[in-house]
């Protein structure tokens, strides 16, 4: 039996006005292009689909000459826009397929289920076609009626490797994974990237970003900021951007050629500083914290203000409460500009004093001037007592004369004498066993913590007093300085060890910007100084002395000297000032303690912060990315190391009271305090205290 023919619907232009839209259309629910946008763009490219029509016949069954539009209804609107915009003929004839088989309510369902969508990869290859037709970003946004931003994305997305294009195509890649990979340009890397994943248990979106960026310096370093990404572009430096996540400036792809730029813009600069007159300028990206200790500070003379600024000045603190409000911030910026005047400095102490020319850590340029060292420091002229003896006075120590100075080669970071162990050296990095913790990390965390005690004790006058009433207690009735942490001689302890970026922690810049506020205020002649502390009330005394004493503790782990008196009173000085190490702004970081410590440390502290289920996310990674998302998970979480806890402290998310309910009320009490009132020596505790430490 033959097939038989199929024949098509025949086709003919009908004017508009012979057209109504038919109630048998499905498309009740409006979705997708609006009726205003597809107008226009019908007014640009004219009609491109036909519309299906059915004869409307009268009652005896003959044609009336009027055609309903059961399929086409969105097209039907918006040619009816047009026609009362005056921009189309009520008579222009439209292109129409006339059906009279079947039901209309049938033609209009067919119509829009056979449809099928483009594919997303479709559209962005023909962005692109249209791209290097010549049409710019702008002229296709505006054909599409899309965002130039969407535009910039969709060609991104065009422009990933083939290879790539391809999996997301046949369903190998999700979408948020190929927009991942649109942060670098480098085919090659995308698809060494896409490969190494491939054989991985997780393929996050993340991830790729991260194995992309490695070796990339984010726009938001201090370096990036102190440069300028313009000027890192214009002497050719390439810089990777993500158009569909907040990326902070992106990624600079040249960080040798950052590191040059950085040098070439601190040697300028400290060029024009050399010819104020001075000794020396020394230049670095960052000093070691502490690293003027043991300098005498100049004290200069503010610039004065010109009458046109004293009347800015005047005027700005005379105004009305109301208006405040509304400019406090910029009044806040005006004063500043306006009190933070450029000092000045006597010809001949300039002579011998010298600058530290920097980047803080916000990318700006920071230039610490007039420090004295001390064999620079003028000849002291004998005095004759009234006896006929001679003495010498010293030099005056400005700023902070209850602090002894710090030798300037520890200051400035010179190695200690006692060997460092090297962390890791002598075992693999994949031992799943609780190793204890490497000495050099128990340093730095020991530093971490003796600083923020610092702070904290500063914070505290009452408990200053107690700290140093305890130690003279010690001193006189039993004979056993080395049970405190506090050195009596208020030697502050230099940092031979120092964790990175110890300079900008939240410890050391409430440190330096509380000495600073007691150096303007505090003289530096012997005898102006006392007059000075004799003028203060008891709180202010007493706030300085706080800061004075804190600078005494030392509460670092050094294992040349073991001293486990010393830290049991550093666990109390902690207790008493309620030390919280993550509140002080302490987090565990790949560089902090991460990437120093085996996996199985790792996925311990992902255990105690986040549960077990989130410590079995990262189980399989290799160590380096095993420490990147362990960063990320404990981030916010409070999590704290061992060495950083307080006393009895659990761990985040831990069973605070434990360990407690299993001792007693001793528990809480230090080793030294649980006998019958005697202190024992410290080869009595040593082997305790390295265990715990362990």
């Amino acid at each position: 039996m033959a097939t038989p023919k199929i024949v098509l619907n025949t086709s003919r232009d009908i004017p508009f006005n012979k057209l109504v839209l038919s109630q048998a259309n499905v498309r009740r629910v409006k979705a997708g292009v609006s009726i205003e946008e597809l107008a226009e763009d019908i007014a640009r490219r004219t009609l491109l689909h036909s519309l299906a029509v059915r004869p409307v016949l009268d009652a005896e069954g003959n044609e009336t000459g009027v055609f309903e539009v059961p399929v086409g209804g969105r097209r039907f609107r918006a040619l009816e826009l047009l026609v009362k915009q005056k921009r189309m003929s009520k008579t222009q004839p439209v292109p129409c397929v006339v059906r009279t088989a079947g039901l209309a309510e049938e033609d209009s369902l067919a119509e829009n289920v056979q449809r099928a969508p483009l594919h997303p990869l479709d559209q962005f290859r023909a962005f692109q076609t249209l791209r290097e037709a010549g049409l710019g970003e702008e002229e296709i946004a505006a054909r599409f009626f899309v965002a130039p931003g969407v535009v910039k994305q969709r060609l991104k997305l065009a422009a990933v490797a083939p290879a790539l294009l391809d999996a997301y195509a046949e369903d190998r890649m999700t979408l948020e994974q190929l927009m991942a990979f649109t942060v670098s340009g480098d085919h090659a890397r995308q698809e060494q990237v896409w490969e190494a994943l491939s054989r991985a248990y997780s393929r996050e979106p993340y991830q790729i970003r991260r194995l992309l960026t490695e070796g990339a310096v984010r726009a938001s370093d201090k370096r990036a900021l102190f440069v300028g990404v313009e000027a890192y572009e214009a002497a050719g430096g390439a810089v990777m951007r993500d158009l569909f996540q907040h990326d902070d400036g992106g990624w600079l792809q040249d960080p040798a050629l950052l590191d040059r730029l950085v040098a070439e813009k601190l040697e300028a600069e400290a060029a024009t500083v050399r010819t104020e007159g001075w000794k020396w300028v020394e230049v670095a990206l960052a000093f070691p914290y502490g690293h003027s200790r043991g300098l005498r500070r100049l004290a200069g003379e503010p610039v004065p203000l010109s009458e046109a600024e004293q009347a800015t000045y005047d005027a700005l603190h005379a105004e009305e409460l109301d208006r405040v409000a509304r400019r406090l911030s910029e009044i806040d910026v005006e004063l500043r500009g306006l009190e933070e005047r450029p000092l000045v400095y006597e010809t001949a102490e300039v002579a011998r004093a010298g600058v530290f020319v920097s980047v803080d850590v916000e990318g700006q340029l920071q230039v610490d001037r007039g420090y004295v060292r001390p064999e620079d420091e003028a000849p002291v002229e004998p005095v004759v007592s009234a006896g006929g003896e001679e003495t010498s006075a010293g030099p005056a120590n400005g700023g902070g004369g209850a602090v002894a100075a710090q030798p300037a080669a520890i200051a400035g970071g010179a190695s200690v004498s006692a060997p460092v162990p090297v962390a890791g050296a002598a075992t693999s990095e994949d031992d799943e066993g609780l190793r204890p913790l490497p000495e050099r990390l128990l340093i730095e965390l020991s530093v971490h913590r003796t600083l923020a005690l610092r702070d904290a004790l500063a914070k505290d006058p009452d408990t200053a007093f107690l700290a140093m009433l305890h130690t003279l207690c010690l001193r006189t009735f039993t004979q056993r300085p080395g049970a405190s942490c506090l050195e009596l001689e208020l030697k502050s302890a230099g940092f031979g060890v120092q964790p990175p970026d110890l300079a900008a922690s939240a410890a050391a810049r409430a440190i330096d910007a509380r000495q600073r506020a007691w150096s303007t205020q505090l003289p530096s002649g012997p005898a102006a100084l006392w007059e000075t502390l004799v003028g203060f009330d008891g709180d202010s005394r007493a706030a300085l002395f706080a800061h004075c004493v804190s600078f005494g503790v030392n509460a670092v782990h050094e294992p040349w000297n073991r001293a486990p008196q010393r830290a049991a009173h550093a666990d109390l000085l902690a207790e008493a000032v309620s030390l919280d190490m993550a509140a002080a702004g302490w987090t565990a970081t790949v560089d902090s303690y991460l990437g120093r410590v085996p996996k199985a440390r790792i996925l311990e502290a992902v255990r105690e912060a986040r549960g077990p289920e989130a410590a079995q996310l990262i189980d399989h990674l290799r160590k380096p990315d095993m420490a990147k998302e362990a960063e990320r998970l404990l981030a916010g979480s409070g999590w704290l190391p061992e060495p950083l806890r307080r006393p009895l402290e659990p761990a985040a998310g831990g069973d605070a009271g434990a360990a407690g309910d299993a001792e007693g009320e001793g528990a809480s009490l230090p080793a030294f305090l649980t006998g019958d009132g005697e202190i024992p020596d410290a080869g009595g505790d040593a082997d305790r205290t390295e265990a715990a430490a362990a």
